[in-house]
């Protein structure tokens, strides 16, 4: 057996691999956020957890990096070196915490990985000047690439549906949760594809675009990257019932609290279960949220949320093998899916 085939058939270290992908992404990123106004520069230093309020240097997680690993991994796929996909992470991620920023303010949202978020830190008006400038690096970012062009459509293309994903969830919040009004699964799944999916699979693709992948191996990782942020939104959405909150840096059953249309609560709705019936009653009524956890998991909601997020996964492996992988990058972009599916839970 050769090495490469023996390294195939090896266990993938996940954590390994998300490490060194956002090792090769961070200087790039590092010198983008450089590259804006110190006092906005520092702003975006904090969201990323690289510093406190004030600039002083933090250890603070700034979470997993699974967009840079996507758009890095999706360059190695196509037989290029993780580096060729080094822009597609920096412009992904900078629109992605471009995006956090803008939703933090619109949800209402104090804590983000256990730490206030910047428009609490700073205020709004900062915030949302720091989420533009972002975006505008992201921009400038993929602009001075060969395909720059090309790659621009792809980003304003995927910022598109999330910006649809996104109007969609604000107005989710004020549908009641009974009625020919509510909001359904289906719904909430095609919105949770537009605002998280979308995203995901820009980064796989535009790492392939960049790294000269063929239509349609860039085609290919653009489904697998949707499907696999639709279980990532999911397992996010069953965390936040469920979570525990030494993990997620948000109190217990807080997405219950802040009376959050999330999968697992829609799915237990959905469900004929006397235990739905009064989940409906109790949600209407504004009651316990530790009971109304409690029902949807009795009304199956938990379970159904955890079985359509590995319906997803088994989806963005199918659209994987449409993908002549070369390399390690196949092995770890499963890997990668199965992760996240399985994370904390």
């Amino acid at each position: 057996m050769t090495p490469v085939s023996a390294a195939l058939r090896a266990p993938v270290d996940v954590p390994l691999v998300l490490r060194r992908c956002r090792e090769t992404v961070r200087p790039a990123l590092r010198e983008a956020i450089g590259r804006t106004h110190p006092w906005v520069g520092e702003m975006a230093a904090y969201s990323f957890g690289w510093c406190e309020m004030g600039g002083a240097p933090t250890a603070a997680s700034g979470g997993k990096g699974v967009r840079q690993a996507l758009a890095v991994l999706g360059a190695e796929a196509v037989g290029a070196p993780g580096r060729a996909g080094v822009p597609a992470a920096v412009a992904v991620e900078l629109t992605h915490v471009f995006s956090l920023l803008h939703d933090d303010i619109m949800d209402g949202d104090q804590a983000r990985r256990g730490r206030p978020t910047v428009w609490k830190a700073y205020g709004t008006g900062p915030a949302v000047l720091a989420g533009d400038a972002l975006f505008a690096l992201a921009v400038e970012t993929l602009a001075a690439t060969e395909a720059g062009p090309s790659a621009l459509r792809m980003l304003s293309a995927a910022l598109g549906d999330l910006v649809r994903g996104q109007a969609d969830d604000l107005l989710f919040a004020e549908r009641p949760w009974t009625g020919p009004e509510r909001v359904r699964s289906a719904r909430y799944l095609a919105m949770a594809e537009h605002k998280t999916g979308a995203l995901l699979g820009c980064a796989a693709a535009l790492g392939a675009l960049l790294g000269g992948g063929s239509p349609c191996a860039v085609a290919a990782l653009d489904r697998a990257g949707r499907r696999l942020g639709l279980a990532f939104q999911i397992v996010d959405d069953v965390l936040g019932i469920w979570g525990d909150p030494e993990v997620t840096g948000k109190p217990a059953h807080n997405d219950l609290r802040e009376r959050k249309k999330t999968f697992p609560v829609l799915a237990a709705l959905d469900s004929p279960s006397p235990e739905a019936r009064r989940l409906a009653a109790l949600l209407t009524s504004g009651g316990d949220p530790r009971e109304a956890a409690v029902l949807v998991e009795a009304a199956g909601g938990r379970a159904a949320a955890l079985d359509e997020a590995r319906a997803h996964i088994a989806a963005a492996e199918a659209a994987l093998a449409d993908v002549s992988f070369q390399g390690l990058a196949g092995n770890e972009l499963r890997a990668l899916s199965a992760f996240l599916v399985s994370r904390d839970l």
